[in-house]
């Protein structure tokens, strides 16, 4: 039977369609699980997860938009002239964010191995967080930091952190994490707080002219 947008356009239906793809997923795998079997567990038609998504890899890319939002106002984060605390504080919000649904990002960080869409949905997310982190920087750097060293802090700063999420269901805790990768970030915050304001990222001091 014909389902016409009538009957099946259900905001509800839709969202137990993707809850119980993310279940399933997280579960057995994407492959191996049929569509027939989310239907089954969100309690709908089949015909109904066709009618939402068109092809199967299209419910991981709305699972993508499912992850919580990674914009963080930095009017709470920053601490002026304090890098190393700033990015403590933005580590924190991120990793809040990530533990509501950190079965879900090691889910799809798993799934773009051999997803395109989901790997662009995903790359298009991490340069987000590497803005994030460089306006946290030069917001507490009070302008005063090299843009490269920023651009450069900002990238590996962002490839750890979302490391951390990707493998996040792996950890001992219930959050997903252990204590020794908190102790690793803290470190590698440190690490890169001390690098921008090291020597080699401040301006040379004029020399005096000679008389």
């Amino acid at each position: 039977m014909r389902l016409t947008k009538r009957k099946s356009d259900d905001p509800s239906a839709r969202e137990r369609i993707l809850a119980a793809a993310e279940e399933l997923f997280a579960e057995f795998g994407f492959d191996a699980t049929p569509t027939s079997k989310i239907a089954a567990r969100a309690g709908v038609p089949k015909g109904l997860v066709h009618y939402y998504f068109q092809r199967k890899p299209d419910l991981l890319t709305a699972l993508v938009e499912r992850l919580p939002d990674e914009r963080v106002d930095p009017t709470g984060i920053v601490v002026p002239g304090d890098v190393a605390a700033s990015l403590r504080r933005l580590v924190a919000e991120l990793d809040a964010r990530m533990r509501a649904s950190y079965l879900l990002s090691h889910l799809l960080w798993r799934e773009a191995d051999t997803h395109t869409a989901v790997r662009d949905a995903l790359q298009e997310r991490f340069g987000k967080v590497v803005d994030q982190i460089r306006a946290v920087i030069m917001a507490a750097g009070m302008g005063s930091l090299p843009v490269a060293a920023v651009d450069t802090a900002s990238g590996l700063l962002a490839l750890a952190v979302s490391y951390r999420h990707s493998v996040a269901r792996h950890g001992e805790a219930e959050d997903g994490t252990t204590a020794a990768s908190a102790e690793t970030i803290d470190r590698e915050v440190e690490f890169i707080a001390g690098a921008l304001s090291g020597p080699a990222t401040r301006p040379p001091e004029q020399a005096p002219l000679a008389r």
